[in-house]
């Protein structure tokens, strides 16, 4: 009891300046909410992510080797090899909704790359294998990335603008090579950073619901493109090695469009 009573006294003392200032009031719930959670949470980033093999697994596999992730140099873009002159701001809102905001440090686009060595279906016992897709290198602009968690709908919604400079890959099961191959946008897209160019947009709503019409599904992982606007060329269609040809697509948009997701 001695203990408890040095304690209670050390205390008291601590608490005697702080008693000594008359105006000091206790905030009500409002007055808290003025103080608290008005700045939220801001992360710069620079990375570059290699991963040597993923693998998902039904009875047999599908595998995509050698996947590096960074800036544009990793394929050969005009950037260094890392994905840097990034920031995210993560706040919460009053109404519970989460918002996660992807811009630029420094208002220009951000450039991204990726390389991954091939994409393979694999037998269970690993005795046979077809390579899809080998050698595929491409980068591309990050313009805008906007992500809302809707506490009201329990629903993931993505906004994105960017596009791809140059992207090669060979599709060998087929033959197929493709070459400088771009995605860009029908009109210019500025964000709130300043950032502005050709930029093909994206929005993607993601939630839990049912499957359609006289399906019994539930639970089922629904994906809804509300609008994915872009123009696409190909400068070269390869087969054999030869050149057969190019591709392009003018205001190319899909919308309107919903997807359920689930097991079988």
């Amino acid at each position: 009891m001695k203990g408890l009573k040095k304690i209670a006294l050390a205390t008291a003392v601590a608490a005697m300046p702080f008693a000594a200032h008359a105006d000091l009031k206790a905030l009500d719930d409002t007055a808290m909410g003025n103080v608290t959670g008005q700045a939220g949470v801001t992360i710069e980033l620079e990375t570059k992510v290699s991963i040597g093999q993923f693998v998902y697994t039904d009875e047999g596999s599908f595998t995509v080797n050698d996947i590096v992730l960074g800036g544009s140099g990793v394929a050969g873009g005009p950037g260094t090899d890392l994905l840097d002159d990034l920031y995210i701001d993560i706040d919460v809102e009053a109404d519970g909704d989460a918002v996660i905001h992807v811009g630029s440090l420094s208002g220009q686009p951000i450039d991204w790359g990726m390389t991954a060595s091939s994409m393979e279906l694999v037998a269970a016992d690993g005795s046979e294998s077809t390579t899809l897709v080998s050698n595929l290198s491409g980068w591309g602009m990050l313009g805008a990335l906007d992500i809302r968690v809707d506490t009201a709908t329990d629903t993931l919604n993505l906004d994105v603008a960017f596009n791809v400079m140059q992207m090669d890959f060979d599709v060998e099961f087929l033959g197929i090579g493709i070459r400088d191959m771009a995605i860009m946008g029908g009109q210019f897209f500025e964000g709130d950073t300043g950032a502005a160019g050709m930029f093909a947009v994206a929005n993607v709503d993601v939630y839990k619901g049912d499957g359609f019409g006289a399906s019994t599904a539930t639970d089922v992982l629904r994906i809804d493109i509300n609008d994915i606007t872009m123009d696409m060329s190909i400068g070269a269609i390869e087969i054999g090695g030869t050149s057969i040809g190019s591709i392009a697509m003018d205001n190319l948009t899909i919308s309107d469009t919903r997807l359920a997701v689930y097991g079988h």
